[in-house]
């Protein structure tokens, strides 16, 4: 049962992690532009009306995400109450795995979104 909290935990801390980092950037965006806190790619990093935009639409993202993960994950992990650790850790891994995607998936969708709104210097269209 102590391995099952563990793998719950672990997968909870993504979803949670994209809820609670999504609320704040839908809020406001890191004062200063930054290469260590935020969402940081050349695009976003132009000047501040993309850092501001970019932070404001990948937190929706995120925010959405983490909503629509964390329930599923719970579920997931609940039917797993009572297997063998393999199982769990199987499972639990793939279940790890799979959150990755919407992750990754927000950084295209972001960047896609930039692009319609401002050219490659930054300036809206």
């Amino acid at each position: 049962m102590s391995f099952w909290i563990f793998m719950l935990i672990m997968n909870l801390i993504l979803p949670i992690t994209m809820i609670v980092f999504g609320r704040y950037f839908m809020k406001k965006a890191p004062k200063e532009i930054n290469e260590v806190f935020g969402y940081r790619t050349s695009m976003s990093m132009k000047n501040k009306d993309t850092w501001e935009f970019a932070h404001k639409y990948c937190g929706k993202i995120w925010y959405l995400y983490g909503m629509v993960m964390l329930p599923i994950t719970v579920i997931f992990m609940f039917l797993l109450i009572g297997k063998n650790e393999e199982c769990v850790g199987s499972v639990g891994g793939i279940i790890c795995g799979v959150q990755l995607i919407p992750l990754i998936g927000s950084i295209l969708q972001t960047e896609i979104v930039l692009k319609k709104n401002f050219d490659k210097n930054g300036k809206r269209r």
